[in-house]
């Protein structure tokens, strides 16, 4: 499946340094006579898709902005190293401004997926209306209504925008509520015409399910009424389809993890050919590499919260599968030296304070504390960037979704909970109670993505933990980058 994305992207370059999206020729073939083929057509959207590569990492800071701000991880400055303008203390403690990176990337990411889709509606408006153009158009729209997703779920209130082309120079905003209703409506609208099979990589119908399941499950928090209800019919939609539980807790990150029949959409990265996971460089301590006889050193930086690495109990599987500590070892099995202390390299679960410095803390703790980040396999020889499939959507989130649902409507949540627990290896509940639940979604969908939007959703978002301390609810969206309300001044005003 990389493969073909790869390919597409290729031909979907070329044809964009051919022609102009406003023009009606493509490629030397005339606007009425393309596309010739299913392949063509499959091609159109694929520089679309594109436009998630940056997510994961501090090109977009999407992944970022949802676990360092939680309870989950930290990125500790460690002496000399990692204060980098203090902007991963501000996204722990919550103290971020209006021109911070992560705040200013991950508009401007969400933004070009949209912008994307729209050059490609655009272009798809030029050509001779076909069933597979219409099915190919409604795709768009549903991908386009996932990165909007984004955009409601980080910022609120923002523009509404259907077309590149005839886009208002000053966009306003509209309203959340208003936003949702229109991606509700827009999925919905489009479940018919999109693809039924399992796709991990395109929009298809599963994928639509998730995506309403997912704005109905937060429809409290977006638009002040809560929908259980058709969230969790709409979780029973994703169940239903094409997807299992893994027997085990690793297969879903494995290195080769694309055919894991967990995984409902995914960004496929590839350490070669499509880049941009880059994990295990901001968490393995320094001289990781030889754990894993790594091409390249690693930067010594993120690093679970003690709180929360406490939450696994000893015979969790997660604990172990999710998480590296304790004393390291290089793949011939000798432990692992610090290169500056000259001690074992023993990863302390306990991190002693978000900002680290010389004579308050001792070397070793700047340098070896804090269990680190291993959910994703890295894999021997790992590069720079990982070749993991990242899961946008995962089934054991649909199962907890579910659990949450039911429970909110009075009813019991057990059955979708402990088929979970009991391949984690640990008790089966009865009566799952919402904090429970809660935890138990942290320790199931550790760095996956979901930790911000669960403790809004649960009311936990507003209180203090660890080194953050209790605010308003303020706090729940991020401010629209001072960069974008300087160039439209009509983003400061309140939505129309």
């Amino acid at each position: 499946m990389k493969k073909i994305i790869f390919y597409s992207l290729a031909l979907v370059f070329f044809l964009s340094s051919c022609t102009k999206l406003d023009e009606t020729v493509y490629s030397g073939i005339p606007g009425d006579k393309y596309p010739e083929n299913d392949n063509q057509v499959a091609n159109l959207s694929v520089d679309a898709y594109t436009k998630l590569k940056p997510f994961a990492d501090d090109n977009g800071w999407w992944f970022l902005a949802q676990e360092i701000s939680s309870d989950e991880i930290c990125g500790p400055t460690r002496g000399a190293d990692w204060f980098d303008g203090g902007k991963w203390l501000n996204m722990h403690k919550h103290t971020w401004s209006n021109d911070e990176e992560g705040v200013n990337r991950m508009w401007g990411t969400m933004w070009a997926g949209v912008t994307t889709c729209n050059q490609v509606l655009d272009m798809l408006g030029d050509m001779a209306e076909t069933p597979a153009i219409e099915a190919k158009r409604k795709e768009v729209e549903s991908l386009r209504s996932l990165y909007y997703y984004f955009l409601l779920d980080n910022y609120g209130d923002v523009p509404y925008l259907t077309s590149a082309r005839n886009a208002p120079e000053y966009p306003f905003k509209i309203k959340r509520e208003d936003l949702f209703n229109i991606l509700v409506s827009t999925l919905q609208s489009s479940l018919p015409y999109l693809k039924p099979y399992d796709n991990k990589i395109m929009f298809n119908k599963y994928t639509a399910y998730a995506l309403l399941a997912k704005l109905y499950l937060n429809a409290e928090v977006y638009t002040g009424t809560p929908q259980w209800e058709k969230a969790s019919q709409y979780c029973d939609s994703v169940i239903n389809g094409p997807y299992n539980l893994a027997s085990d807790v690793k297969s879903p990150f494995a290195t080769n993890n694309s055919k894991s029949s967990e995984l409902i959409m995914v960004i496929p990265y590839d350490e070669n050919d499509f880049q941009g996971f880059r994990l295990h460089m901001r968490t393995l301590h320094y001289q990781q590499n030889l754990e894993f006889d790594m091409t390249v050193g690693p930067w010594n930086g993120f690093c679970a919260v003690k709180d929360f690495f406490d939450t696994y109990n000893s015979s969790d599987l997660r604990k172990d599968a999710y998480m590296l500590y304790g004393q390291r070892y290089d793949t011939k099995g000798n432990k692992i030296v610090d290169g500056e202390t000259h001690k074992d390299l023993f990863l302390d679960p306990y991190v002693p304070a978000l900002y680290m410095q010389a004579g308050v803390q001792t070397p070793e703790e700047i340098r070896m504390s804090g269990a680190r980040i291993g959910k994703y396999e890295i894999a021997i020889g790992a590069k720079e960037n990982l070749s993991n499939d990242f899961p946008i959507f995962r089934l054991t989130d649909f199962y907890l979704m579910k659990a949450e649902a039911e429970i909110r409507l009075g009813h019991n949540g057990d059955a979708w909970v402990n088929p979970i627990r009991t391949r984690a290896g640990v008790s089966t509940w009865t009566n799952v109670g919402l904090d429970s639940l809660l935890a138990e979604r942290g320790r199931e969908l550790f760095v996956e993505g979901h930790r911000r939007q669960d403790l809004i959703r649960f009311g936990k978002w507003e209180q203090g933990w660890w080194e953050k301390d209790p605010h308003g609810n303020d706090k729940r969206i991020f401010p629209i980058p001072k960069w974008a309300t300087d160039v439209n001044s009509n983003l400061l005003l309140p939505p129309k």
